[in-house]
């Protein structure tokens, strides 16, 4: 029923207080719409501006990686300590339970495995089955300078195409191959690639020279690829280089899956994201942890 004219209780319109309009927190991102944003604000915290995504993609090109035989017995558990999953449609369906208020990145290129070249890749999932999975964003590899360089560049742009129509963001991921220099020159030209032509966010690796230049000459977001297993303090100490020079978080998956204390590590690098702590005191908080389980 309408409100009546006159009655006594009183409007409050504030004519004196202005409507703010509020920049988005993430960078890159003001301009997008309210359901990207929402999407991606599942992903970065609001309040640090970062993410610990847990990377446990690596059996769609090569099997049962050490760590990950088990998803249900080994990631579960790390499941809760993480601000998203990065995972396939396969073991998302099998695995992760649908109660779970954990944002998902999904993995939607593929095509080939560790026994051919891993630059051939394709688009592998439907934007309608990524929909169907209520995912926050979407995972394609691109492979500057590979043997596909083009086909993988086209993969992401058309999964940016299909993911801008939709309300879902588009993570390029951007893969080294062997004969590849791993410097700061590379990760520029790779990220600056991925988000001119629409990434809303981009995983690359971390180099220790000049990797401020990387985040600062890419304008969407970058979090760094773990990489291989590396000894803890290491990892730490990567994982706090990288945020103190522009990076938005982190995507581990080995230096946590494989340590020697898995639970530990997630929480010792959610410290050193989240709270800038230092990669002593981390690996403190991590020994500390790990002894108290064991």
């Amino acid at each position: 029923m309408p409100d009546t004219e006159g009655t006594s209780e009183a409007k409050q319109y504030y004519t004196s207080v202005p409507q703010k309009s509020q920049n988005y927190f993430l960078k890159g991102s003001n301009s997008l719409d309210w359901g990207m944003k929402n999407r991606l604000g599942r992903i970065f915290n609001p309040i640090s501006g970062r993410t610990v995504m847990l990377a446990i993609d690596h059996g769609y090109f090569q099997g049962p990686t050490t760590g990950l035989e088990r998803l249900d017995v080994n990631i579960l558990p790390l499941a809760p300590f993480a601000d998203t999953l990065m995972l396939t449609r396969g073991v998302l369906r099998s695995i992760i339970p649908p109660e779970t208020q954990k944002s998902i990145v999904l993995r939607v290129s593929g095509g080939t495995s560790i026994l051919k070249e891993l630059s051939n890749e394709s688009i592998a999932v439907d934007i309608e089955d990524a929909i169907r999975l209520n995912v926050s964003a979407m995972a394609v590899q691109v492979f500057i300078g590979g043997e596909h360089e083009r086909e993988s560049i086209i993969n992401m742009t058309k999964a940016v195409d299909m993911g801008t129509r939709y309300g879902i963001p588009t993570l390029a991921v951007t893969a080294v191959g062997k004969d590849m220099v791993r410097d700061a020159k590379y990760f520029r030209l790779a990220t600056r690639i991925c988000a001119e032509l629409g990434a809303q966010y981009v995983k690359t690796y971390y180099v220790p020279e000049d990797f401020e230049t990387v985040t600062a000459s890419c304008p969407v977001p970058i979090v760094i690829a773990g990489g291989k297993k590396i000894p803890e303090l290491d990892a730490l100490a990567m994982a706090y280089h990288a945020v103190q020079q522009g990076a938005a978080g982190v995507d581990m998956g080995r230096n946590i899956f494989q340590a020697e204390s898995p639970i530990a590590m997630i929480k010792a690098v959610r410290a050193v994201v989240h709270d800038n702590e230092s990669p002593e005191m981390a690996f403190e908080l991590y020994n500390s942890l790990r002894i108290k389980k064991s």
